[in-house]
Parts: C-alpha cells; structure tokens; sequence
C-alpha cells in the first residue's frame, strides 16, 4: 500500500510538471506574484496596465481556479472575455501587445470546489516575434501576389444563400397546400 500511495504522489507530480513546466524562457521577466483565495462560482478581479506580450501563468495551489482576459472590459467573466483558460490544471493565458490596456483579468473559483487558492505569476515576454504580415517581409509579398491570382464572385454566396431559401419557401408552400 505505500508503494502504491508513492507511486500515486510521483505521478501526480510528474503529470503537473509536464503541462506546468517550473522553468521559464530566459527572454521572460517576472513582473509580479498575486496570491490569493476565491470562492466557489466567485471571480476575484485584476488589472494589468504593463505594456507589451504579457504572459500569465496561473496555478492552483488548492481546488481549481480558472482565468478570464479582456481589453474590453475590467470585469470578465466566461460569459465576456476575449482570452480564457479553464484546465483542471495549470492555467495560461499569453495578453498580446496590441491589447488595449488596462486589460481586465478575471480569477474564476470553479463551482467543483468550495473554495480554490491560486498563485499567477505575471511576465513580460521581451521578445515580440516578427509579424508575418507585416509590410515588406517575404511572407507578406509572396501572400500579395497569392491573392492577385485568386478571383473570388463578389455575389457568389448571396447566390447560395437566395437559391437555399427559394427551394425551402417552395417545399414550406407543398407542405401548407397538402394540410390545408
């Protein structure tokens, strides 16, 4: 029986590690540690006003709690949000620069539990990966002359659409003339 309680706790363990690794990129500064405690079905509220790729990374330390981004508003929750993770593990959340700040984060305390403790670490991802489609680079040009060769009908779903609703008003016509 120990071996097995062991062997239970080892795995357990492992398993958190591989989707939680302990290490972080080296280009990643840490910019805060929130602690805290959330009730069950409760959110627990955060503002971020840092610039630039911010990486959240959430974990509870007891229960489940999960989190909720937006740039929209202050107060998300998982009906409005733009940015979500709600594993039943660790949790992680990647704010994209272009965010308008302040970005509201929304700590969420799972109805499985009556009450999650949770630790998010804040980082500042200081390398901004090159946009693909930014003006000039390879990508970009070679995408622009993908889309010249492309011609699209302007009208072609309307089309579908009008010719799909024409047959359907024409059996909804058969079936009224039959039951009346």
């Amino acid at each position: 029986p120990i071996c097995f309680l062991l062997a239970l706790h080892f795995s357990r363990e492992f398993i958190a590690k591989s989707r939680y690794p302990a290490s972080t990129p080296d280009d990643w500064i840490l910019l805060h540690v929130v602690q805290g405690h959330i009730g069950s079905g409760n959110y627990s509220y955060l503002r971020l006003n840092h610039d630039g790729r911010i990486v959240l990374r959430l974990r509870s330390l007891k229960g489940d709690a999960d989190i909720y981004v937006s740039d929209k508003t202050l107060r998300p929750s998982f009906d409005t949000y733009k940015l979500q993770s709600t594993t039943c593990g660790p949790d992680m959340v990647v704010v994209p620069m272009d965010f308008a700040r302040p970005v509201g984060i929304g700590i969420y305390g799972h109805p499985s539990h009556q009450e999650s403790e949770f630790e998010m670490k804040v980082f500042y991802d200081q390398v901004v990966p090159e946009d693909p489609f930014h003006k000039g680079s390879y990508f970009s040009e070679e995408v622009n002359k993908q889309e010249k060769n492309i011609h699209v009908p302007e009208d072609g779903f309307q089309e579908e659409e009008s010719i799909l609703w024409t047959i359907l008003i024409g059996i909804l016509k058969i079936i009224l003339e039959i039951l009346f």
